[in-house]
């Protein structure tokens, strides 16, 4: 299928597809990164309380001179902070200077202690249902809400005992971590999927790998260019590439059309070379109902 510009979320909103990622962008640098994408025709921009650079998103919205309502802008839920969810909103809209979010996600359902460990005295469920609570309740700080990093298993447990369905679900993916069946659930419950991680990650191990390199040359287009353009050729998905650095962030922006044939032979990496870039288990959860590249 062609690539997607935007995809509409279940509350009707229009998200685009290709957005500016800021996990690991440092202060001062992600400033700058938010500030040069959206100059250049990024209009989503997606970060969370835990990468502590929600401030300087926000200083970068303002230098861009491009108007709030112009912009999707994604912060997520800390997991320390899920016993205190009202708290942890306005927390994120005082760092990012802003009235509203688009998007709030819960960033793992993982409860942890301030010390970094699992805090097993609290249900994620519970939280959701305080998010749904607090989204009821301020339509005008809070556009939609959604989840990240939930799979399948812990997907069906949300949507059995929830009145929101969540409006994403946002995911590592890229060749080595497809996440089919995480996807195909999300798209028969009308849940869009943002896929974090595209290169792989640190060192973009992706970039070097035969059959990407192949495809690229087919396309004459760079590897970051088809590991990118597979996400937003995906239904229901969009796509979150990372930098702060004006070439990559310009070069990120190119998307294209994948034949489908390409879009499997890609996804088939997966079978000989699986691998997950941000390993559930950190969190001190297991591997949170995830059985893909973990």
């Amino acid at each position: 299928m062609p690539a997607s510009s935007s995809i509409k979320l279940n509350t009707g909103a229009e998200m685009p597809t290709l957005g500016l990622g800021t996990w690991r962008s440092q202060p001062g640098a992600v400033e700058h990164a938010v500030e040069y994408a959206l100059k250049n025709g990024y209009r989503n921009i997606d970060t969370a309380t835990a990468y502590g650079n929600e401030s300087e998103v926000g200083q970068g919205i303002k230098k861009s001179g491009v108007p709030r309502e112009e912009i999707f802008l994604t912060t997520k839920l800390n997991n320390p902070d899920m016993g205190r969810p009202k708290e942890a909103l306005e927390y994120s809209l005082k760092q990012l200077d802003t009235p509203y979010l688009d998007l709030w996600l819960m960033h793992w359902p993982a409860p942890m202690t301030k010390e970094g460990g699992a805090d097993k005295s609290i249900d994620w469920l519970d939280t959701w249902h305080e998010m749904e609570k607090l989204y009821k309740a301020h339509p005008e700080k809070i556009k939609a809400i959604g989840v990240s990093n939930f799979s399948v298993e812990y997907l069906k447990r949300l949507l059995s005992n929830s009145e929101v369905v969540p409006a994403a679900n946002q995911i590592e993916l890229h060749p080595s971590c497809p996440q089919q069946e995480v996807i195909d659930l999300c798209v028969s419950k009308g849940i869009a999927v943002t896929g974090y991680s595209p290169l792989g990650s640190e060192g973009a191990p992706l970039l070097k790998n035969p059959t990407v390199v192949k495809i690229a040359e087919k396309y004459g287009v760079k590897p970051g260019t088809i590991l990118i353009s597979l996400q937003a050729n995906r239904p229901n998905v969009n796509v979150l590439p990372k930098s702060v650095t004006n070439e990559r962030i310009l070069a990120n922006a190119t998307i294209i059309d994948l034949e489908p044939a390409d879009v499997v032979e890609l996804n088939q990496i997966a079978k000989t070379e699986p691998f997950r870039a941000c390993h559930p288990s950190w969190a001190g959860w297991g591997n949170l109902g995830f059985t893909e590249s973990v």
